[in-house]
């Protein structure tokens, strides 16, 4: 039986084909870190990841290659941002709609005495922006917002919200787990201090790597949670003060850099626009069959506007994980059942503890992917 792999939303797959195959080039012909050394091998995986950094730059509108973060993922790039700003007596805004990757951290710090409260969103997972302003004090230093919801879908009003906190003077982090790849960013028009973006998941690349992309005042007050060698400033043992480094202890994941710009290089050449255009065309193909199917309820925004193709189903009838283990065992469609490390969203969404199965697009999904993944929602619901 052929499988149909629709959980892009934890992890994209397949991978465009040059993202191993570069990965391999460095592993069997390359093998020399960055910023350690002057031979040739050396500096040929400098440039890659400078190329890295300079194709982040133009997926979302900044000029600075300085300013991009290489990290080991968006959950490290989170925790950078949560736990090097944010102080005792500090208080933070965040969405109703948040992953563990922001909640966790959070809670860790509430526990040293950093406040926060939530946005409240709507049954489909929108956030009342009217209720940000008011939610803000006067020791209000960070919002954080979940972008696209990886239960719903659902993408959020980053540019309203970008413009209170400018004009409030309140930085602000954008967590792109869901839409960096599958929709166009620009980190200036939106008013962002950071932004955290997983490159395993839209952008394509394979996993232990991620990207920050920082504001420079906002890294100027932002405290390393990780220090140690850099291949810089070796004459001292304090951090170096400069971007990236300040910011990049270690021996970065080289493999995982090469791999990362060969699917940049590849989403460039396809353009951003394209993927999001396919990206509505197959998620509109399936709401609309969805609505026909008794016994199936859709959680989240019933249209193509203000989300991406992250869709979770509710099976009333049945216990939703024997719902994803029969698509997975009669049908070959593989989903995510449960409450993909986001509580509080399945408790905005009214789905919570009994989660949802989760079905997500990518750009290498098709029509006849989501038609066979309709027919078999029909043969499940039916019973």
């Amino acid at each position: 039986m052929e499988t149909i792999y629709l959980d892009n939303a934890a992890t994209s797959f397949p991978k465009p084909p040059a993202v191993a195959r570069r990965m391999a080039e460095y592993l069997t012909a390359v093998g020399a870190t960055v910023n350690r050394s002057v031979y040739g091998a050396a500096q040929e995986a400098g440039a890659v990841a400078l190329r890295l950094r300079q194709r982040i730059c133009r997926l979302f509108g900044t000029d600075d290659p300085t300013r991009v973060i290489l990290t080991p993922g968006n959950t490290w790039g989170l925790n950078l941002v949560l736990r090097g700003f944010l102080r005792p007596g500090d208080h933070c805004l965040v969405s109703a709609m948040e992953h563990n990757a922001v909640m966790r951290p959070l809670q860790d710090l509430a526990a040293a005495g950093v406040t926060f409260d939530r946005i409240p969103c709507d049954g489909a997972g929108r956030l009342d922006v009217s209720a940000v302003e008011p939610l803000l004090r006067p020791e209000t230093r960070l919002v954080v917002l979940a972008h696209g919801s990886n239960v719903s879908g659902t993408v959020q009003d980053a540019a309203a919200v970008g413009e209170i906190c400018r004009r409030r003077g309140v930085a602000f982090c954008l967590d792109a787990a869901q839409t960096a790849g599958h929709l166009p960013i620009d980190f200036r028009a939106l008013g962002l201090s950071a932004l955290s973006a997983p490159g395993h998941k839209g952008l394509l690349g394979p996993s232990g790597i991620g990207v920050l992309v920082l504001d420079p005042a906002f890294a100027a007050q932002l405290t390393p949670v990780v220090t140690g060698g850099t291949g810089s400033a070796s004459d001292s043992e304090l951090q170096p003060p400069y971007l990236p480094d300040r910011f990049e202890p270690g021996t970065p994941n080289v493999p995982g850099i090469y791999g990362l710009e060969a699917a940049l290089d590849y989403l460039e050449t396809v353009g951003i626009d394209a993927v999001a255009t396919h990206d509505r065309r197959l998620t509109a193909r399936f709401l609309a069959g969805l609505r026909a199917i008794p016994g199936a309820a859709l959680v989240g925004p019933d249209g193509t506007e203000g989300r991406v193709g992250v869709l979770s189903v509710d099976f009333p009838g049945l216990d939703n994980a024997v719902a994803a283990d029969r698509l997975e065992q009669e049908f070959g469609i593989l989903t995510r059942c449960g409450l993909h490390c986001a509580p509080a969203a399945h408790r905005t969404l009214g789905t919570f503890p009994r989660g949802t199965v989760r079905f997500s697009l990518g750009p290498f999904n098709t029509e006849a992917h989501v038609d066979a993944a309709l027919e078999a929602i029909a043969a499940v619901s039916a019973g």
